[in-house]
């Protein structure tokens, strides 16, 4: 694979340039430079960028994306296990919310908060009042 230059990497993952300048400044990349000083990336920057992205996505901060591309980070195991947790969470979440608007689709009530089996779906928020 060639090296890029940061515009073409922007472009290829449909990025603005400035974030993969921010992401260099939190040393989460170390693109080269060429003769001219300008950044090129080679294939193992773009999967770094490919991994933060999908990091990102997943609703890591950029320091836990840090901690998890820096492999002698002693609190490393620690981020990845509170990610998983997180996640976990977050999948509970969309489980019964899914589970609610299932439900909603198909109740015939007119006011689908008056519910009762609809109301069951959030028992446990109800539960902390």
């Amino acid at each position: 694979m060639r090296r890029m230059s940061i515009g073409e990497v922007a472009t290829a993952v449909g990025l603005p340039t400035n974030v993969l300048r921010h992401w260099e400044s939190m040393k989460l990349l170390s693109p080269e430079r060429d003769a001219g000083g300008r950044r090129t990336y080679d294939e193992d920057q773009i999967v770094r960028i490919a991994v933060i992205q999908r990091s990102k996505g997943a609703g890591m901060t950029l320091e836990q994306i840090g901690v998890m591309l820096d492999d002698g980070a002693r609190e490393r195991h620690q981020v990845l296990q509170q990610h998983l947790d997180d996640i976990d969470r977050r999948m509970e979440d969309m489980r019964r919310s899914r589970e609610m608007t299932e439900h909603a689709m198909n109740c015939r009530s007119h006011d689908i908060a008056t519910c009762p089996r609809f109301r069951a779906g959030v028992a446990d928020v109800m539960a902390r009042l």
